[in-house]
């Protein structure tokens, strides 16, 4: 009697908690919510891109002087940098939508937007370009050719990736599977605030140290994805753990732990400039790109499953 009245306990108590998880995931995660937000970022690129071009002839006819510590207002191609802004806070979105959907197109999305952190760049610094010099490969036109190449590059190598991402067979039981599954959707619904807080952060202290208390940064670009990365490696970290749960297998094992060293590659090129921050963000694409197309080859092989 009591026991069957325990069982009847669990499965109530275990039914509640999946209502509450697929209320929180539908809110953040579902395809509605896709939708949505894909709409709300359309037009806040338009929008900042519009207000950007404003105050870029606001202030080249002096009717406004504003403090350009980063060169955003010298030039109407400096415009593209806001909207591209918001591009990536979308494709961090889709990141996270994925997360539980995909481990492959969730790494793939990394790539993605460290991609377009290098694309972003480039519309930055395009309207610093320096013609008048003789010599055109001088120190400012360098950095963008070498941009203009890893852009390329990095586009390819995505490509490769996405086209050899597969889906693997299920290598656990059931319920080990659900488990996986809801720690996945769990860990997507607490990287929505936790990644919110985290932006709406950066950006107060940007302006701050910008306008009001100004202090030079390193990088413009590395600004909320140094720490955004630094996030998503604890979190390749949790999955490689929690993976356990659908697969021990050695491959699987090592496919994960490759794409935690590719995002920690990806978080190190932010501290570094020029072309050494290219030569880590294409190693870190190719070492994500070796391990899949190895672990591939195990798959189909049905290597490491004894």
């Amino acid at each position: 009697m009591y026991g069957q009245r325990e069982i009847l306990t669990k499965n109530y108590m275990n039914k509640r908690i999946n209502n509450i998880q697929n209320k929180i995931f539908h809110f953040f995660l579902s395809d509605k919510s896709k939708k949505n937000i894909e709409k709300y970022v359309l037009t806040a690129s338009v929008v900042s891109f519009v207000f950007h071009l404003i105050l870029i002839y606001l202030n080249k006819f002096e009717i406004v002087k504003t403090y350009d510590p980063y060169n955003l207002f010298n030039s109407p191609i400096s415009a593209i940098y806001t909207p591209f802004s918001f591009i990536l806070i979308y494709e961090i979105y889709l990141l996270i939508y994925y997360l539980p959907r995909s481990i492959s197109t969730y790494i793939s999305k990394q790539f993605e937007i460290i991609t377009l952190i290098v694309i972003r760049r480039i519309f930055k610094n395009i309207s610093d370009m320096d013609l008048k010099n003789d010599t055109i490969f001088n120190a400012i036109n360098k950095d963008i050719f070498i941009d203009l190449g890893a852009a390329l590059v990095l586009f390819f190598l995505i490509y490769l990736f996405r086209r050899n991402s597969i889906k693997s067979d299920r290598n656990s039981d059931q319920d080990s599977f659900n488990t996986f599954i809801r720690i996945k959707k769990w860990t997507s619904c607490l990287l929505i605030p936790i990644l919110s807080t985290l932006a709406i952060a950066n950006f107060i202290i940007w302006i701050n140290t910008s306008y009001f208390n100004p202090v030079e940064l390193s990088s413009i670009n590395s600004i909320f994805f140094d720490e955004f990365f630094q996030i998503l490696i604890l979190v390749d970290v949790l999955l490689l753990i929690f993976s356990f749960f659908n697969s021990d297998l050695f491959h699987t094992i090592i496919r994960n732990s490759g794409f935690i060293i590719s995002t920690i590659l990806i978080r190190i090129s932010f501290m570094a400039e020029g072309l050494t921050n290219i030569i880590l963000i294409v190693s870190s694409l190719l070492f994500g790109l070796f391990i899949l197309l190895i672990y591939n080859e195990c798959e189909k092989r049905k290597l490491f499953r004894n």
